[in-house]
């Protein structure tokens, strides 16, 4: 994983940030992850008059993983209007959760993370599956 552009990879999410579509809170956000097989994928957050059904940028970059062939999130950054590195929500970190690879790389405003430490003792479908069993 050191060998992660991480530079590369915030460059693919102000490109998408720039796409966003953010006219109530005016707050566009741009997500890029890296998946197990090299491919980028990207999203940007999508408001909506109704607020509660907007789509945040993770939501997106899920969405183009699965549209795209699927795998497994090995690195994400996401950034907000001013290109500056931001945090992804709870709920988004949820979502990166299940779609990560073990160990995933986050960029964060601390520093680079994995997704065990910016969501601690998770919950995601390997606990579904033991209690099936």
């Amino acid at each position: 994983m050191t060998d992660i552009d991480w530079e590369g990879l915030r460059t693919e999410a102000i490109s998408a940030m720039r796409r966003a579509y953010a006219p109530y809170s005016n707050y566009s956000v741009g997500a890029a992850a890296l998946v197990d097989d090299g491919r980028i994928v990207t999203g940007c957050n999508v408001e909506n008059a109704s607020y509660g059904v907007g789509l945040c940028a993770e939501c997106g970059l899920v969405s183009a993983l699965h549209m795209s062939g699927g795998g497994r999130l090995t690195a994400f950054v996401c950034v907000n209007g001013q290109e500056q590195i931001i945090m992804p929500c709870g709920r988004c970190r949820q979502l990166l959760y299940e779609h990560s690879a073990s160990g995933m790389l986050l960029h964060t405003v601390s520093g680079i993370r994995t997704i065990d430490e910016v969501l601690p003792d998770a919950f995601g479908p390997r606990d579904l599956e033991e209690a099936r069993a």
